[in-house]
């Protein structure tokens, strides 16, 4: 959308999230970035061969086929120049491409991630096995050049499959992770960790939710779909007591290590699916006073959304980067929870995205 002006995309964003709920909920002004450019820490680059020319881009929307580029103005400019770099070794060394269509070579994609707050930098080679030619080079070459960079990855992934990353990764070097820093909070972040890909934003997003949630520090919360602890840890300063459930085991592993790192005590990580742990989580502790949400793009699941209404919470801020999958939701949750309010936040300048935060109360407390 970068042909529309910015204060433009803002309105029409706004305007998109009203055309789903309906006029009888408020929607708010959806809040923008001061620099809406350069704002993703995360950068994921797809190779290529077309006859015998190597290529490295992204997908045509809708495609597979690749758009020969190395720049994106709104991704981060050091992943975009270290992107580049490693471009130019590929071609260099003679490193085998995976070729889509012959489902022959080796290199698929790299993806590099940037701690914004810590200019700490992961580089992830992702592979169809665990040949990579001239790795010892590779990894040399890049540390040489690029300081920043803690922890080279290579992934495994030889399944025909729309997703980037395979499930086994080998460090290269370093410790296969990196750090940022949200607010107060410092994150861990690994190769298959989910964190949000506009740190900025995402603070105003958080500060959000907890403002919609009119925490006082007594309150018992849930974060359900907690990923690494982000939202789970900076709710933790305003309630007494916080549980997370998450269902990626890695995320789990994560989320206990920044809450270790970040010395907090009053927060409980549980992994399994939302929809199988969230009954046992509240047969074991009283009703929560809040509940936070920030499920996949998918939304919550049928049985997730019952157990929601069995449990009876007072209130539940919803977190949603799909409007589509939360305007179903509250219609869904409508015969139990009645929706306040929904605060459009621009996460993704320049694309056709945009995350809410949701405040929903239970509409009989008695």
């Amino acid at each position: 959308m970068q042909h529309i002006p910015y204060n433009e995309q803002l309105k029409k964003k706004g305007e998109y999230v009203k055309g789903l709920v309906g006029n009888k909920i408020e929607v708010l002004d959806t809040i923008g970035m001061e620099n809406p450019y350069g704002y993703r820490n995360k950068s994921k680059f797809v190779f290529g061969m077309k006859k015998d020319k190597k290529l490295m881009g992204f997908f045509e929307e809708g495609t597979h086929k690749i758009v020969n580029t190395t720049n994106c103005i709104i991704q981060n400019d050091i992943t975009n120049e270290i992107a580049e770099y490693i471009f130019e070794l590929v071609k260099k060394y003679n490193i085998s491409i995976y070729d889509e269509d012959r489902k022959t070579g080796i290199l698929r994609h790299v993806v590099i991630r940037i701690g914004i707050h810590t200019n700490e930098i992961m580089v992830i080679l992702v592979t169809t096995d665990k040949r990579l030619g001239r790795q010892k080079d590779i990894v040399n070459d890049i540390l040489s050049k690029y300081q920043n960079v803690k922890t080279i990855v290579q992934n495994i992934n030889d399944k025909q499959t729309n997703a980037v990353l395979g499930v086994k990764n080998i460090k290269l070097y370093g410790n296969g992770y990196i750090f940022d820093k949200l607010g107060d909070f410092k994150f861990k972040i690994s190769p298959l960790s989910f964190y949000q890909i506009n740190p900025i934003q995402t603070e105003v997003l958080y500060n959000k939710a907890i403002e919609f949630a009119s925490l006082t520090g007594n309150e018992i919360v849930y974060d359900l779909y907690c990923g690494i602890g982000t939202i789970s840890l900076f709710v933790s300063k305003h309630a007494k007591q916080v549980y997370g459930i998450e269902s990626v085991k890695d995320a789990i592993k994560d989320a206990n290590e920044n809450k270790r790192i970040n010395n907090v005590s009053n927060v409980e990580f549980m992994a399994g699916r939302v929809e199988n742990t969230l009954q046992s989580l509240s047969n074991k502790t009283s009703i929560p006073d809040v509940i936070f949400v920030d499920p996949p793009r998918s939304g919550l699941d049928k049985t997730a959304i019952q157990m929601l209404k069995n449990i009876s919470t007072p209130k539940i801020v919803y977190i949603s980067c799909n409007p589509e999958t939360l305007a179903r939701d509250i219609k869904l949750l409508s015969d139990k929870y009645e929706t306040q309010k929904i605060q459009p936040v621009d996460m993704f300048p320049h694309t056709s995205h945009v995350e809410c935060v949701t405040m929903l109360e239970i509409i009989n407390k008695n």
